[in-house]
């Protein structure tokens, strides 16, 4: 999984920091690993130099192999609650995303090797309308 760290004007975008945003999103989303690309990390001071209440943002982007983006924002007073709860929000996001395909998965029959799926009962009725359309129209004949 490659981790993108971006920041403001009013962020200084250390090395330190991308390495701590960085190491936080790994330990935290390693173990989709192997399901996720990319993930892109945008962090903001909404208020600039002016202090305020919930004006850090943190904005993370996951591209899930073969899905669509998924994308989390989370607002704190400071940097680290903000980087926290994205992380916590996108690992939820993800855990849902997942585990909805993996039940899909699990829950879809598998045709043995030279079968093919079929819904039960569907030849018999296909069969039977097929029959019924026949008599119908050699009775009109």
């Amino acid at each position: 999984m490659q981790i993108q760290v971006h920041s403001d004007n009013h962020i200084e975008g250390s090395a330190r920091l991308v390495d701590w945003v960085s190491g936080s999103v790994a330990d935290k989303l390693d173990r989709f690993d192997d399901e996720v690309t990319r993930v892109v990390v945008h962090l903001n001071d909404e208020n600039g130099v002016k202090a305020g209440a919930q004006d850090k943002r943190c904005q993370i982007e996951a591209r899930p192999k073969g899905q669509q983006p998924v994308s989390v924002t989370h607002k704190a007073a400071s940097l680290e609650l903000a980087v926290d709860g994205a992380i916590d929000k996108l690992n939820n996001a993800l855990s849902h995303q997942f585990g909805k395909l993996r039940s899909k998965r699990a829950s879809a029959p598998t045709p043995l090797e030279g079968e093919t799926l079929e819904v039960e009962g569907r030849d018999a009725l296909l069969e039977e309308d097929f029959l019924a359309d026949e008599q119908l129209r050699s009775s009109d004949t």
